[in-house]
């Protein structure tokens, strides 16, 4: 923080990044996010930077061309490397002579093969830029909250990283001011904020824990929220499950499918068991983090109305 403000609300910030490893939710939770704060009145845009094309797919539109509305308060955007280069260049080069020789796509070749970071740079200079209450893009509203669909772990961090290693070895110009702006901005945390999300399986929350530590060293931001998805509740009390396993042990007292739904309701407990470790585990090694366990798998092919209803899960945490 730049002072002793307290932090407002997760979505009472401006930019809200969502963090995780592969596969464990990170579109549908930054979509249901953008969902819940829309719903409470902040005209919100969900950007995704991954690629992966999976905002298009939950909201069932094309957000590749640009800032897309795909609800009441609610618009979605794919962020573009070389769309984020051509809006720079027209910034700080009024004329876009070098673009005009050129060409924004294979500059950005040049420039990323010969700049490490730099795409990283752009990229969240874009988000830097959706996020101000004055846009600098013409004839276009500003908006509340940006929630950031951010690529997997390590790419986050280079995305986060990106505006403060720019900002202290440029030599002076108009990058390494950027670059200074936006780190700042980062690092306000009335202004910023950062959500991991985690599946309650080992090589997940070992993932987010190594994502924290870095965050914590290199990016020197701290997390905000950490959600668990998917957590099972098909857990057994221990008289139950050792009634279970007492029957099991005595061969021929059940029929053939009695003994596989009691097999399937022992294996349903031991998983619940296994998860309840690592989210002990999370609690135990993120202790002043606010945490959040959603009950059911969000992710695969969801639609608007799961959306909602993860919005409405969401609710009474953010």
């Amino acid at each position: 923080m730049i002072d002793g403000s307290p932090a407002p609300g997760l979505l009472d910030r401006r930019l809200v990044f969502v963090v995780g490893k592969g596969g464990v939710g990170r579109s549908t939770l930054s979509a249901a996010l953008g969902m819940l704060a829309a719903r409470r009145g902040a005209r919100t845009i969900v950007a995704e930077v991954s690629g992966r094309g999976e905002l298009a797919q939950l909201f069932g539109v094309g957000v590749e061309q640009g800032e897309v509305e795909v609800a009441p308060r609610l618009w979605a955007i794919q962020i573009d490397t070389e769309r984020a280069l051509d809006e720079y260049l027209h910034e700080h080069l009024p004329l876009r002579m070098l673009a005009d020789l050129v060409g924004a796509t294979r500059l950005i070749g040049y420039l990323a093969a010969a700049t490490p970071g730099l795409r990283e740079l752009l990229n969240v200079g874009k988000l830097w830029e959706l996020a101000q209450p004055e846009r600098r893009v013409p004839d276009v509203s500003p908006y509340d909250l940006v929630v950031v669909d951010a690529p997997a772990s390590g790419h986050s961090l280079a995305l986060l990283t990106a505006p403060q290693a720019f900002a202290r070895t440029a030599q002076g110009g108009p990058i390494a001011r950027q670059g200074g702006r936006i780190d700042e901005f980062l690092h306000d945390r009335r202004s910023t904020a950062v959500v991991a999300i985690a599946r309650p399986e080992d090589a997940a929350v070992s993932e987010l824990l190594e994502l924290n530590e870095r965050l914590l060293l290199e990016a020197k931001l701290p997390l905000d929220l950490v959600v668990v998805n998917a957590v099972s509740d098909e857990r057994l009390d221990e008289a139950d499950a050792s009634a279970l396993r007492g029957v099991l042990g005595r061969p021929g007292e059940l029929p053939l499918g009695a003994r596989v739904a009691v097999e399937r309701a022992l294996s349903g407990d031991l998983e619940s068991r296994l998860e309840r470790e690592q989210i002990e585990r999370l609690a135990a090694a993120l202790p002043a983090v606010a945490r959040v366990e959603l009950r059911r798998c969000y992710g695969g092919e969801l639609g608007l109305f799961e959306l909602a209803a993860l919005a409405t899960e969401l609710e009474a945490a953010v």
